[in-house]
């Protein structure tokens, strides 16, 4: 692998909008991260430990504006993991492509076929059967969310160790925690993870953004998510703003005003073929204030529909394309 060298880039701007926090930690990693080569092969810069912090009072909504971001994208996602589905049939039959890419690598590897990803995504949606066998995920997000695996002790072997079954309904970790902010909202146990160790090697990809917490002050309900590793250029687009939105929903679920989105990340890369992406994203201004309303307020958090999201005053300048690292 072949290490870019650095390329040196303008300050970015003084401005009171709240993306400048993430205009500077782009910099900020393009200028002094640590060079590393990484799982994917493609290499990075990193560093570790970030905060961002975002007010959501007024329905105002980070969304990033020195670019498009395809929110609904986003949002769709964010409702199948409050699914618990792990299948990626779902989210290609709404055009959805955010999780094809591990499923067709896998495919390609253990089949020796390059399909391309478009032949490959309608093969799933029309193909059951295919979907069944190439198109699940293993474990992940949503499955962790709604339904972590239980296991209840059921006897023990004539050797005496003890014999385990796993319950059809695992626990919902979403349904607790509303539960918890409607009963006992000063309580400190306010979490839904999603780090399940025991499960971690089944999944295609184990979770990035794994643990939130929730916190209610005068009435205001508040969500710090960790992150463990952040692709800043591509995926903290849609983790800030789903951050955001299951927080909105779950404030509206409770009856509670929303407070604040404040994220935080480990391991926080740009990669080394995303220079493009980097210039181009640090020569603009952030400028606008978009923001989200419902459309009504559903029976419970885990009846929201695409339609329920209205955004407006989202006026971004135009979308930058970069590769996925795999």
């Amino acid at each position: 692998m072949t290490i870019t060298a650095k390329i040196p880039l303008p300050p970015v701007a003084e401005s009171p909008h709240w993306e400048a926090q993430y205009l500077d930690l782009m910099q900020r990693i393009w200028e002094t991260g640590d060079e590393r080569r990484d799982r994917t092969g493609v290499g990075t810069r990193s560093l570790f430990g970030a905060t961002i912090r975002f007010d959501l009072s007024g329905g105002a909504m980070p969304l990033l504006t020195t670019k498009r971001v395809y929110w609904k994208t986003a949002t769709r996602e964010l409702l199948w993991f409050l699914t618990g589905e792990t299948n990626i049939r779902t989210l290609c039959a709404q055009g959805v492509e955010i999780w094809t890419d591990w499923p067709l690598d896998r495919y390609r590897r253990e089949t020796g076929e390059e399909i391309e990803r478009a032949d490959f995504s309608k093969r799933i949606v029309e193909d059951a059967a295919f979907a069944a066998q190439w198109g699940d995920l293993g474990p992940v997000y949503g499955k962790q969310w709604v339904d972590w695996p239980v296991f209840e002790p059921v006897g023990e072997t004539t050797s005496g160790e003890a014999l385990f079954r796993r319950r059809s309904q695992g626990i919902n970790q979403i349904a607790q925690v509303i539960e918890s902010l409607r009963n006992n909202p000063g309580s400190r146990r306010h979490i839904v993870e999603g780090w399940n160790v025991a499960e971690l090697d089944a999944m295609a990809l184990p979770p990035c953004h794994k643990t939130y917490q929730f916190h209610v002050a005068d009435g205001r309900l508040s969500c710090i998510l960790y992150q463990r590793s952040c692709d800043l250029g591509l995926g903290f687009a849609f983790n800030m703003w789903s951050l955001a939105a299951l927080t909105r929903m779950i404030a509206q679920q409770c009856d509670l005003e929303p407070g604040e989105a404040v994220w935080m990340g480990g391991d926080v890369h740009l990669y080394l073929n995303h220079a493009a992406l980097v210039e181009e994203q640090l020569s603009r201004t952030p400028g606008g204030q978009p923001v989200l309303s419902f459309a009504r307020r559903p029976e419970s958090i885990f009846d929201y529909r695409i339609e329920d999201f209205e955004v407006r005053d989202y006026t971004p300048q135009g979308h930058i394309s970069a590769p996925v690292a795999v």
